[in-house]
């Protein structure tokens, strides 16, 4: 059958996406654009924001007027959590967050099935206690494979939906997560990504609880020819033993994405986050002492409930002493269920735009500040695609770097950074004369 798959959200989902292709093919299906006609469409749903949901309901509207007599299945966050409004888009089947293969299993029983009946299949998600392993990796052609590691997330931060779509920390064991590397090593990818909700907390449900250095150790060592890069941390992760640990591994790449979301000690206890600035500050300066000018990236909500003009101020001002090498920058999203859904003092959607807004001039002088110090220093690129002439991929410390040359995809070379171009590096390729480039 011709299915097509289309996936919204973070990289657990691209993870559990390309598992899903990847079944999809051993069954010998065929996978087509989701803009094209096809038997079936598969929509994986995100639910991290209001947004997030609307454009999931998008997706399956699209799929149902593009082709009216295919089967269209849900699975993801937003079903998870939402599975009667996800039934009455008129969907044929809806599931959630867990038994992929299950859910694949239903997926062809509609297709060959005379008479459809819509069927919904979601589970308990905090009743979960074992981890769902799933083939990792990535459809032939890409450089970057997603190892996902750990699912689920215990910490239940005042704005979060997510811990209630995911259920409870569960970890791929230390061994299978080791087996995992070396297979994809040997597949050829250049880079394996740990991913996973909240790989902070991988291994706590595991005998004798072992911590993530343990793992990035592990990792590491099973595939010596790859970088290796990490998922978002909580700051709790960094710490001085982390650290040590971690920077003897030549092949750990120096970026470190650390959840902040404000840098106002008020707002973080409100958001009931397990850190305050000053604990984060000293992650970022550990980071620093131990890893040669690292990457360090972060997530920011603006305009969470109560937040006062003094304290976004704190936060800006938090940002600049942290000088972050890049940000994603979000409105809070108020979602039903969650304690800040019912928080007094919600900020108007006018405000937290025009905060977001000034969020976001702050992220780009910051990042403009960084990419200019590379200006004239020779970074090893892992390169990803040609596009506009230029190849283009990324340093260690996850900076965009472009330049010219041919045939370069999924080879890691020396490039001298000549400038820079909007959010990217760009450069020569080092050592190389101009007849080789064209």
């Amino acid at each position: 059958m011709r299915i097509a798959i289309h996936t919204l959200g973070c990289k657990v989902n691209q993870v559990e996406t390309a598992a899903l292709e990847a079944e999809l093919c051993r069954r010998g299906h065929v996978l087509v654009p989701f803009e094209e006609a096809a038997d079936a469409y598969i929509v994986n749903t995100c639910t991290v924001t209001a947004v997030s949901d609307k454009k999931s309901r998008q997706m399956v509207r699209q799929a149902q007027k593009r082709a009216p007599g295919a089967v269209v299945a849900v699975c993801g966050c937003y079903a998870q959590t939402a599975p009667e409004a996800v039934e009455a888009l008129g969907v044929d089947l809806v599931a959630g967050t867990a038994g992929r293969m299950a859910f694949l299993d239903d997926l062809e029983a509609l297709l060959s099935a005379r008479a459809r009946a819509p069927r919904v299949t979601v589970d308990d998600s905090m009743a979960r206690r074992t981890f769902e392993a799933l083939p990792a990796g990535g459809l032939e052609g890409r450089t970057r494979a997603m190892l996902k590691v750990e699912d689920g997330c215990v910490n239940f931060c005042s704005y979060c939906i997510i811990p209630y779509a995911r259920g409870p920390v569960r970890s791929l064991s230390l061994e299978d997560a080791a087996a995992e590397a070396a297979r994809l090593a040997g597949e050829g990818y250049r880079e394996l990504v740990l991913t996973g909700i909240e790989i902070s907390s991988w291994g706590r449900d595991l005998p004798g609880r072992p911590g993530l250095a343990e793992l990035v150790e592990a990792v590491c060592r099973a595939a010596p020819g790859c970088r290796v890069r990490l998922g978002s941390l909580e700051p709790r992760t960094i710490t001085e033993d982390f650290c040590r640990r971690c920077a003897a591994l030549p092949n750990l790449c120096p970026h470190f994405h650390l959840s902040l979301q404000s840098g106002c000690d008020a707002t973080l206890k409100r958001m009931n986050r397990k850190y305050d600035t000053a604990r984060y500050l000293q992650s970022v300066e550990l980071l620093r002492a131990w890893f040669p000018r690292p990457g360090i990236t972060t997530d920011l909500i603006v305009g969470f409930p109560g937040e006062t003009e003094a304290e976004f101020s704190a936060t800006l001002d938090f940002l600049r002493q942290c000088a972050f090498s890049a940000m994603h920058i979000f409105p809070y999203s108020r979602r039903t269920g969650t304690p800040a859904a019912g928080m007094p003092d919600q900020v108007p959607r006018h405000e937290k735009e025009a905060r977001a807004h000034r969020a976001a001039a702050v992220a780009a002088e910051l990042e403009g500040a960084w990419l200019e110090s590379w200006v004239g220093e020779t970074l090893p690129v892992l390169f990803e695609e040609e596009k506009e002439g230029l190849w283009r991929g990324h340093a260690p410390n996850y900076t965009e770097v472009r330049a010219p040359g041919r045939d370069l995809r999924n080879r890691v070379l020396p490039v001298t950074v000549t400038g820079v171009s909007g959010a990217a590096l760009t450069g020569r390729l080092a050592g190389i004369g101009e007849e080789e480039l064209l």
